[in-house]
């Protein structure tokens, strides 16, 4: 790709703030040489791969990504801050994504429609055929820099879709890496390509009408904007974050501290809270939710944070010392308002901040109301099921959300009433696997993600009707 020799982009290890890498920026005419070539590669129906050719490039970068795990485990805990043990799992999902991409791949069909049901439709046969929806481009987030460009690039490849990586900048070398895999598993480069852009240059790949579907992970300010921009007829997809909301039932003491209070504090406090679905208020009853925060905070306590790149280490830094800022304000702000704080509360570091637990902060502050987006738990009080339902709901992020009860008519009277794409019953907010549906209401995003559901919006149907002509006698 063309790039300005002028423009580099710093990728920096967010524990130290060291150089890992400096990059060059491609530039506009990069970003229209990368759109001619995608669009070239979607036009031309003869040069497109058969179905048996990306069954065998996604094997075999299956197989190059799991001798590669390591590597690319360490490159993604260096680059992003998410600890080792936390990134191991997320290439491991990510290989994964690769299984459920090709047996998804290996069961799309179209569909027979009937005819012959009135004279109209007598001698004719219809069914429907998946095709490729065009150029895709897929705009990532850093903070699963490894398994997101998997979920985003794999389905388009998968489907016969041309697609241009944008990678986070604060994490472009996983995605690098990615994209090579595909590479030397046999895709051609023209139908895999990666830029490492700036701002506007990251607009114009967006929103420019040669790109037929937009997939975009990241801050809901900017997606909604995109969107704003599209060119006529453009599709896409909108992943952005929430304020997920838990619900404890009046039995939480009959939960074990493994089967409560542990996984609540993973969904909290993994990769230090940088997840679009990472709890963040858990709505308790006025009688336990003191006790239920002081038990919170034990555990958060002796959480280790350190240098994501190390065995030991549970939470990592934040992807930059800005952020640790504005976390620290939004605790403070809570405290001034009343909050009580049970635990954490502090910087540790220019990149890290420790795991941190709020009793009943206030429900204008915005820890309540804002995606907090670091290692912050808030624990309110409430008075009955129907006045956490309500707080739980009263929030402009709709996305996954969780209630605790070992009463299943009282988990599925909350879970019926929350505002939520998805409820976990008995399990934390974070929870995920590939191949389930994935996404957002409100301003939290706009489609389906899950590897398998992407490969479908990702294809448009095409009708054959076909009239029997009977031969002459």
């Amino acid at each position: 790709m063309s790039a300005d020799a002028n423009k580099t982009n710093r990728v920096t290890a967010p524990w130290d703030l060291s150089l890992i890498r400096e990059l060059p920026l491609d530039n506009r005419q990069a970003v229209d040489k990368a759109l001619d070539t995608a669009r070239a590669c979607a036009d031309n129906f003869d040069s497109r791969l058969s179905i048996d050719e990306r069954l065998r490039i996604l094997r075999r970068a299956r197989e190059l990504m799991a001798q590669r795990a390591e590597e690319l485990a360490l490159t993604a805990a260096r680059e992003g801050g998410k600890p080792l043990v936390d990134s191991r799992v997320e290439v491991a999902r990510a290989i994964n994504g690769f299984e459920i991409a090709i047996n998804t791949l290996s069961t799309m069909t179209g569909e027979t429609i009937p005819m012959g049901l009135n004279p109209a439709s007598m001698g004719r046969r219809a069914w429907t055929v998946p095709e490729p929806v065009g150029v895709v481009a897929a705009i990532s987030a850093f903070n699963h820099p490894v398994n997101l460009i998997v979920h985003q690039a794999v389905p388009a490849i998968a489907v016969g879709c041309p697609v241009i990586v944008k990678p986070a900048d604060g994490t472009p070398l996983s995605a690098y890496s990615v994209v090579e895999i595909l590479h030397e598993a046999g895709l051609p480069r023209q139908w895999c390509q990666i830029l490492l852009t700036d701002i506007p240059d990251a607009e114009k790949l967006a929103t420019d009408p040669r790109v037929d579907y937009l997939s975009f992970i990241g801050s809901y300010r900017v997606g909604w904007m995109l969107r704003s921009k599209l060119a006529p007829g453009t599709r896409l997809a909108l992943e952005h974050g929430g304020t997920a909301p838990v619900i404890l039932g009046a039995d939480l003491r009959c939960f074990s501290p493994q089967a409560l209070i542990s996984p609540l504090a993973k969904g909290a406090f993994y990769h230090s809270g940088q997840v679009c679905v990472s709890v963040q208020r858990i709505y308790a009853p006025a009688a336990e939710a003191e006790w239920f925060g002081n038990a919170l905070a034990d555990y958060a306590r002796d959480l280790v944070v350190g240098d994501p790149t190390l065995e030991g280490t549970d939470c990592g830094p934040l992807i930059r010392p800005s952020e640790v800022e504005r976390v620290e304000q939004w605790v403070q702000e809570a405290v001034d308002g009343g909050a009580q704080l049970l635990c954490g509360g502090r910087r540790l570091s220019e990149t890290c901040y420790a795991p941190t637990v709020l009793l009943d902060p206030p429900d204008a502050a915005k820890v309540t109301r804002e995606e907090i987006f670091g290692p912050v738990a808030c624990v309110y009080s409430y008075d009955n099921p129907d006045n956490a339902i309500r707080r739980a709901n009263d929030s402009p992020f709709a996305f996954q959300a969780a209630v605790f009860t070992q009463e299943i008519d009282n988990a599925m009277y909350i879970a019926d009433r929350l505002h939520a794409a998805a409820v976990m019953v008995n399990d934390h907010t974070a929870f995920r696997v590939d191949w389930m549906p994935f996404g957002g209401r409100k301003l939290s995003g706009l489609g389906v993600g899950g590897i398998n559901y992407a490969m479908r919006d990702m294809c448009q149907d095409k009708l054959v009707v076909v009239k029997e002509l009977r031969p002459m006698a």
